[in-house]
C-alpha cells in the first residue's frame, strides 16, 4: 500500500518561493503518475501540476510559469518548487499518485501566502 506525506507549506510573503516535497512508502514512485492538487476554502479541488513515469509535465494555466513539479525517483519523493507566489495561490495542497486503477492521496500541507 503507496502512502504519501507532503511537507514544505508554511506562511509566506507574495512575492516568495516555497518548496513542497511529497515523500513515498510501501511502493516504488517511479511507476506512478504524480500530480500536486490544491484546494482553498470554499473552492472545489483542483489540479496543480502533474508528472508522468516518463517525466512529461503539465500545469495550470494560473501557475504555468511560476511553479515547477519534478520527482526524483532515488529518493521516492516528487516536489512542487513554487515561485513568485500570490495570495491567490493560499490553499491545502495534496500530492497524488496514480496507477490505474488505484489513487492515493496524501493528508495534506497548508501554504499561505500573506504579508
Amino acid at each position: 500500500q503507496l502512502q504519501l506525506a507532503e511537507s514544505g507549506g508554511g506562511l509566506v510573503q507574495p512575492g516568495g518561493s516555497l518548496r513542497l516535497s511529497c515523500a513515498a512508502s510501501g511502493s516504488r514512485l517511479a511507476v506512478y503518475s504524480m500530480a500536486w492538487y490544491r484546494q482553498a476554502p470554499g473552492k472545489q479541488r483542483e489540479l496543480v501540476a502533474g508528472i508522468n513515469p516518463g517525466g512529461s509535465t503539465n500545469y495550470a494555466a494560473s501557475v504555468k510559469g511560476r511553479f515547477t513539479i519534478s520527482r526524483d525517483n532515488a529518493k521516492n519523493t516528487v516536489y512542487l518548487q513554487m515561485n513568485s507566489l500570490k495570495p491567490e495561490d493560499t490553499a491545502v495542497y495534496y500530492c497524488n499518485a496514480v496507477l490505474l486503477p488505484m489513487g492515493y492521496w496524501g493528508q495534506g500541507t497548508q501554504v499561505t501566502v500573506s504579508s
